[in-house]
């Protein structure tokens, strides 16, 4: 299956939500502790024994750690950057052109962007400053700052049906739902013992988010009584870095891991692991799940490698 080979190690791989054959990747220098960063568009080659190939790319001084494409345009991408800024970036012009825009506000490395998927004209950024910033592409400056976590929010996802709502993970081990209308926020579920890396809403049913920790498990709750999660999914070996609902059905999400794995679940199975694939060599940090081909999985990671491929198949097969 398809594979590219950046020059810096791989943080965040996205699927365009317009082209089938398109997706992006935020790579950082050194690891991420220091250094420069990359946002590589790749297409998909016409044949699954060809080569990704690099579209357009755009260099920054800093590494980045995450990117969004816009749901509004299907040009437009997003950066979160580890000197605090967020990037928005037009594909269909050169990089002399770009940025658009930098958007200078939180203090701390940016770790996520997200963007809202059904009001199509904002998006949430979240930082190791503890904060959450909502932005819209026509302001030049946040909409709103969200603090209320106590430590490093690591990721935060908008709801897929509410466009008021959204979901935060932080180092504090909590994950707290949002409502930008409402001036705190609508709860707060201890959700592990350890750091909380990331969450994520499923995309058919608005009540349940997953999330993911460095105590190795992905937990599955449902907001509307979540004292205890209505799954723990263990098969991890370290820090579970991402986890993913799949957007075609409802049982299935893929997660990412610093054991190097990337794993396909059912999460309303007793053997809930369905798949684990081991193609990366160094921590695997990014991975997505295509909304336009059913079954369609990115992954990237520290060993700077770029792997495309259908579930069910080897992505290290030729």
């Amino acid at each position: 299956m398809p594979v590219f080979k950046t020059p810096f190690n791989g943080y965040s791989v996205k699927f365009s939500p317009f082209y089938e054959s398109r997706l992006a990747v935020a790579t950082s220098q050194n690891f991420g502790i220091l250094g420069n960063g990359r946002l590589h568009v790749l297409s998909l080659p016409p044949t699954p024994s060809s080569p990704l190939t690099e579209l357009i790319s755009f260099d920054t001084a800093d590494g980045i750690y995450d990117l969004a494409w816009s749901e509004s345009h299907d040009s437009l991408l997003i950066a979160a950057v580890a000197d605090g800024s967020v990037k928005l970036y037009d594909t269909a012009l050169p990089p002399t052109q770009n940025p658009l825009r930098s958007l200078q506000e939180h203090t701390r490395e940016v770790h996520s962007v997200d963007y809202n998927p059904t009001r199509r004209d904002s998006f949430i950024t979240s930082s190791w400053d503890d904060t959450i910033k909502l932005w819209t592409l026509d302001r030049p400056a946040s909409i709103r700052t969200f603090k209320e976590h106590a430590y490093c929010v690591y990721s935060a996802a908008w709801n897929p049906r509410h466009t008021d709502v959204f979901a935060s993970a932080s180092g504090d081990c909590t994950v707290r739902i949002w409502d930008v209308r409402e001036p705190g926020s609508t709860m707060i579920i201890p959700g592990h013992d350890f750091e909380i890396l990331c969450c994520d809403w499923n995309k058919y049913d608005d009540c349940i988010i997953a999330t993911a920790s460095v105590d190795k498990s992905i937990r599955v709750w449902d907001v509307r009584s979540f004292r205890a999660p209505i799954s723990v999914l263990n098969g991890h070996g370290y820090a579970v870095k991402k986890v993913k609902f799949s957007p075609h059905h409802r049982n299935f999400m893929v997660s990412c891991s610093y054991d190097m794995s990337v794993c396909m679940w059912d999460f309303m199975v007793e053997d809930a692991l369905v798949e684990r694939y081991d193609h990366h060599t160094e921590f695997a940090v990014g991975v997505d799940m295509s909304v336009l081909v059913d079954g369609l999985l990115a992954s990237t990671g520290w060993d700077e490698l770029v792997y495309v491929w259908q579930h069910g198949t080897d992505p290290k097969a030729p």
